[in-house]
């Protein structure tokens, strides 16, 4: 069944790409129909920026085709590709729906007389429509004009082709098996770099600021699209011609003439995570930090008037409000101010953190030196920042006072929960509610790969004391087309995902109802308990164990559920499956943005198996990345696809608004959603909720202390 929230995340990485971004110099590649940067069919030995994401839209009588691309390192780019080929199937006139990922990775770099070299996979896990390798080089003669030349194999070794030159390291590489076996979706590597060979090339000239001319001599003899009965296109010559015209930043149209006889157009968007929406930012500027006042630093009269300290708790309160911060608690000694927050507004955590400092220099007594400062999340105290008050007005305005905070500062663990008497009035119990639109989408439906609904979704969160929360969101579809689904994938496995159209079909939906209990059971450990229903699939019960010392890259974590199948209307029924899962998991902080993850265990299907996720992340907010899971599942069991595997990725709503929201979009794309593998969706998750007050990941944002 195709999966929610999957293609759609190719648009709205388009459409965070139309967001300006800081200038950064002059481009010196463009994308080919392919999505990577390129000519116009065939590749460059070029990378694009590091961190850049860019959707390739190309269309044509030969095919369309949506790919996202990531340049993952300044030399390692990743792309996941969805396309169509109309007349695919002769007897019936059918198309194909093709998913496909590539990897390219430069391995020289370009010199004074040295070009550029790079060597590429394209659809190396697919169904190999497209599956094809080469290494390609690229030398900038001016810095308008550029020249490539690279060799080809699989399909860009279908026009030209001649005797392997790898054949002189064993007769192995003079044949190419002739396609992909099985489900599809594996890697093949018995098919790289084998069979015939074939050369290609061509130049780009940067005519313009905004157009660059194109031509090429493409190796791609478009047999599939030509062949007798699809008459997709009718190639005259191997040299393609076109055009790259920027019409606004991160937005560029290609336009091309392929193989004298077929007119192409593309459009690519382009953002890059590394880079601010709007340079510097325009959220509200915070309070000014208030020097000591050391005439009256030793007065302490004030730690035995009670009504003295209410009213500083008060100012104090109000302040952090007006910027987004809620104090849960506070606890004014002679020499020690503690203040405990709750974030609702910055993803960068060290900007909450930095805020609050500057509030408290201005709401405490003279006599406090010590500012602690205890982040709060689902009522548990996540950590204890320590800020030694005279450091605030001493690196405010220094041009390096952001480290130079950050290596006096101290982030300790288990600062303990508040007291009752420290804890503010009011906050205890709380309702929290809100209504507003939703989208959900499907893509990948051979029948339909655009599905998608408009609705309204109410959310609710009562909070009974710190740790303890009631919440759930019903759903209200208002139009849309996801309830006309009819496709049925046929499973070995118990239906534990493959049946989601069904239950995409229910009008008004409770897709969430959940009791949750978070507390600290010892030192650097976290612990939840959930019940009621958890998703729109599934209800029951789900345990999480958590250790996370505040400086350690390292954590582990166990997860228990035992869960029941709900009705396919999603009300308050359940269905007769029921099934124990969990995982342990491992998660690790590789520094430089990347970011790892390891679940070992069973899935929902009953099976046994592991994930592998690896992110990169980005102080802002952004994170891109990518899963694969292998189970004991055999992959001819598993179908179409093989194994359980996407792209995923966070995107922050500041990044559009330019000011802190708090809030993000995410996403997955996942060419297929299948029974193996398959894992249980639950919300708040220990390690995503505390580590961002933890010494590595404050250390990653700490230079936006001072905003």
């Amino acid at each position: 069944m195709p999966t929610t929230k999957s293609f759609f995340g190719i648009a709205v990485a388009a459409l965070a790409a139309v967001q300006p971004t800081v200038p950064s110099a002059q481009q010196t590649y463009s994308y080919n129909s392919y999505g990577t940067p390129g000519l116009i069919d065939m590749p460059t030995a070029d990378s694009a920026a590091d961190a850049e994401l860019a959707s390739t839209f190309s269309y044509s009588s030969v095919a369309a085709r949506a790919t996202m691309t990531f340049q993952i390192t300044p030399r390692l780019s990743g792309s996941f590709r969805y396309g169509r080929i109309d007349r695919y199937t002769l007897a019936t006139g059918a198309p194909t729906f093709d998913r496909s990922f590539d990897l390219r990775y430069r391995i020289v770099d370009e010199g004074r007389y040295r070009p550029a070299v790079a060597i590429g996979l394209r659809d190396f896990i697919g169904t190999g429509l497209y599956s094809s390798e080469y290494v390609v080089a690229t030398k900038h003669i001016t810095p308008r004009l550029s020249v490539t030349g690279g060799i080809g194999w699989g399909r860009l070794a279908s026009h030209g082709g001649f005797k392997n030159p790898l054949s002189v390291l064993g007769s192995g590489f003079e044949t190419r098996p002739g396609g992909f076996t099985g489900t599809g979706g594996q890697v093949e590597l018995g098919r790289w770099f084998r069979g015939q060979a074939a050369l290609f090339g061509g130049l780009s000239y940067r005519a313009t600021d905004k157009l660059t001319l194109k031509a090429e001599y493409s190796s791609d003899g478009y047999r599939l699209e030509s062949a007798a009965g699809r008459n997709l296109i009718s190639p005259k010559t191997p040299v393609n011609i076109g055009l790259d015209y920027k019409i606004a930043p991160g937005a560029n149209l290609q336009l091309a003439f392929l193989q004298g006889d077929t007119i192409a157009a593309g459009l690519t968007f382009s953002t890059n995570p590394r880079l601010a929406s709007v340079p510097g930012g325009a959220g509200s500027a915070p309070v000014p930090v208030k020097p000591r006042d050391m005439k009256s630093a030793e007065a302490l009269g004030w730690t035995t008037n009670e009504p003295v300290k209410t009213q500083l708790k008060s100012g104090m309160q109000t302040l952090l409000a007006a910027d987004g911060i809620y104090v849960e608690a506070a606890r004014l000694e002679g020499r020690v101010a503690t203040v405990y927050i709750r974030n609702e507004k910055y993803i960068a955590k060290a900007e909450a953190i930095g805020r609050t400092a500057r509030v408290m220099s201005v709401a405490s007594p003279s006599s406090v030196e010590t500012f602690r400062i205890v982040p709060m999340v689902n009522g548990l105290p996540a950590s204890a920042v320590v800020i030694n008050r005279d450091d605030l007005a001493r690196f405010e305005h220094d041009p390096d006072g952001a480290r130079k905070m950050f290596d006096r500062a101290q982030v300790v663990s288990n600062p303990g929960k508040p007291s009752a008497d420290d804890v503010i009035e009011g906050q205890y119990p709380r309702l929290t509610w809100s209504v507003g639109p939703y989208l959900k989408a499907s893509y990948f439906d051979p029948d339909n790969p655009v599905r998608a609904d408009v609705g309204l979704r109410l959310s609710a969160r009562y909070d009974f004391a710190p740790g303890l929360v009631l919440s759930g969101e019903v759903d209200q579809r208002l139009i849309g087309n996801r309830d006309g689904s009819t496709r049925f994938d046929p499973s070995a496995l118990p239906r534990v995902r493959t049946d989601a159209g069904r239950y995409a079909k229910a009008d008004t939906a409770l897709t969430r109802l959940t009791l949750s209990s978070y507390f600290r059971p010892g030192p650097d450990l976290y612990g939840r308990l959930t019940a009621g229903y958890l998703e729109p699939m599934y209800a029951g019960v789900s345990g999480e164990l958590l250790w996370k010392p505040v400086d350690s890259r390292l954590a582990l974590g166990v997860e228990m559920n035992y869960v029941q199948q709900r009705d396919f209307d999603q009300g308050f029924g359940l269905r007769s499956y029921r099934v124990a899962t969990g995982h342990v998991s491992a998660y690790y902080d590789f520094g430089n943005g990347f970011h790892g993850q390891i679940d070992a265990g069973r899935y929902l299907a009953g099976d046994w198996g592991s994930t592998l996720t690896l992110d990169r992340e980005f102080a802002n907010g952004w994170k891109v990345g990518a899963y694969a899971t292998f189970t004991d599942v055999p992959f001819s069991q598993f179908g179409e696809g093989s194994f359980d595997k996407g792209i995923r990725f966070e995107v922050p709503l500041d990044h559009f608004l330019g000011r802190p929201v708090g809030k993000t979009y995410k996403a997955t794309l996942q060419p297929l959603s299948r029974d193996g593998g398959a894992r249980l969706k639950v919300d708040d998750r220990l390690y995503e909720q505390v580590r961002g007050y933890h010494e590595p990941d404050l250390a990653k944002s700490w230079e936006r202390f001072w905003r």
